[in-house]
C-alpha cells in the first residue's frame, strides 16, 4: 500500500466511529482511554446492551467491540437485533469474552462477529485487531463508493442512449423533437396525481420518450403526409406500435422493460377498441394508460405537418369526451388536477 493511502487510512480510521458494548464499565473506560491515547476521536461507550437499538438507528458506526456474557441482553442477541433492523452489509464486530466455548464462538460468526478479544486483553493486541478490522471497514466502504459512482454513470449513460433514440424517432415528424420531452414530464406529474410511488414516476419519466421509437418503421411519404391518410395507410402508421415493441423487447433491465410496455399499447383504448391488440381496461399497462392522455394531449396543442394546433380548452374538452372510452377516467381526472403543472412544461418547453 501506497505511502499516501496508508496516511489517507490513518486520518479515516481516526475518524472512524466505534462503539463499545460492554456491562463492566471499568473495561469501558480502559478501553476508550486506550483508543482515544491512539488517536481514534468518535468513541461511545454503553453498558447497557437495551440501548443499542435505539443508538444504532440514530447513527450507524463503523466498529463495534461487543461483550458476549452481560445481563439483560447477551451479545448474541444484541447481533439478532442488528441484523433484524438492517445493520451495514459489512460491519466488525469485535467480540470482547472470557468464554472459551467452542460452540458459544461459532454462534457468534454465524451472526456477523468477525474476531475476538480474550479477556484479560492485551492493549497492543486491541489496538492492532481494531487497526486491522477498521482497515478492511474503510477499503470496502471505498470499493462500494466506487461501485454505486460506476453503477451511476452506466445508469445515466443508458438513460441519455435511450432519450437519444426516443427523440430521433420523433424528429422524423417533429423538426424539433420536444413532443417527447414535455410527454414525458406530463406523463410524470400526472403519474404523481395518481399517487404513484417517486421512483414509478421516475421511471416513467425515462420510459416514456421512447413510446413512438417504431415510427422509424413507417414510410415519409406516409408518416410526413400532410392531409387525412386513405385507410391502407393509416393500417401502416397503426404499425408503428408493434415495431416499437418489438425494437424494445427482450431487454430484462429498467426502464427498457416500461418503454417496451409503452411503445406496444400506448395506443390501446380504454373501452377496448385500440391497437394492436385491443386491451381494454386494466390490462392494459398503467404507464401506457399515462402515456395515452398525455400523447394525445401534447398532439393535439403541438403543430404537425397536418394540422395547426388545437386551443387547450379544446384540446381539454375532447379527452373529456373520450373518459372511459379512449381513456381511463381516473387518469383523465388526473391530468385535469395537474393542469396548472402541465401548462408551464408546455410553456417553458416550446418547439
Amino acid at each position: 500500500m501506497s505511502a499516501a493511502i496508508d496516511s489517507s487510512l490513518d486520518a479515516e480510521r481516526n475518524q472512524a466511529r466505534i462503539l463499545i458494548v460492554d456491562d463492566q464499565k471499568l473495561n469501558l473506560i480502559v478501553l476508550k482511554s486506550l483508543l482515544r491515547q491512539h488517536g481514534y476521536a468518535n468513541v461511545v461507550t454503553l453498558d447497557d446492551p437495551r440501548q443499542v437499538e435505539e443508538l444504532w438507528i440514530q447513527q450507524r458506526f463503523d466498529l463495534m467491540l461487543l461483550d458476549l456474557e452481560m445481563p439483560h441482553l447477551p451479545g448474541i442477541e444484541v447481533m439478532r437485533i442488528l441484523e433484524r433492523i438492517g445493520r451495514d452489509p459489512y460491519l466488525p464486530i469485535l467480540v470482547i469474552t472470557a468464554n472459551t466455548d467452542e460452540s458459544i464462538r461459532l454462534e457468534a460468526l454465524a451472526h456477523g462477529a468477525q474476531d475476538f478479544l480474550n479477556k484479560p486483553f492485551n492493549p497492543s493486541e486491541v489496538i492492532s485487531r481494531i487497526r486491522n478490522m477498521l482497515t478492511v471497514r474503510l477499503l470496502y466502504k471505498r470499493m462500494e463508493e466506487k461501485i454505486k459512482e460506476r453503477t451511476r454513470q452506466l445508469h445515466e449513460t443508458r438513460l441519455e442512449v435511450i432519450r437519444c433514440l426516443g427523440r430521433a424517432a420523433e424528429y422524423r415528424d417533429n423538426e424539433t423533437g420536444q413532443h417527447v420531452i414535455r410527454m414525458g414530464q406530463f406523463a410524470t406529474h400526472i403519474a404523481r396525481h395518481l399517487g404513484l410511488s417517486e421512483a414509478h414516476c421516475d421511471l416513467i419519466l425515462h420510459a416514456t420518450p421512447m413510446h413512438d421509437v417504431g415510427k422509424i418503421g413507417i414510410p415519409d411519404s406516409i408518416l410526413l403526409k400532410p392531409g387525412r391518410l386513405e385507410p391502407e395507410e393509416f393500417e401502416i402508421i397503426k404499425t408503428h406500435a408493434t415495431i416499437g415493441g418489438n425494437i424494445l423487447s427482450g431487454y430484462r433491465d429498467e426502464p427498457l422493460v416500461t418503454a417496451h410496455k409503452i411503445a406496444l399499447t400506448h395506443h390501446e383504448k380504454w373501452n377496448g377498441t385500440g391497437y394492436p391488440k385491443g386491451l381494454s381496461g386494466e390490462a392494459i399497462p398503467i404507464e401506457s394508460r399515462i402515456c395515452a392522455v398525455a400523447d394525445v394531449f401534447d398532439a393535439l396543442t403541438s403543430w404537425r405537418p397536418y394540422k395547426k394546433p388545437w386551443p387547450v380548452a379544446d384540446a381539454v374538452a375532447l379527452i373529456t369526451q373520450e373518459r372511459g372510452r379512449h381513456f381511463d377516467p381516473t387518469i383523465v381526472d388526473a391530468l385535469l388536477s395537474s393542469m396548472d403543472e402541465i401548462m408551464i412544461i408546455k410553456n417553458s418547453i416550446c418547439d
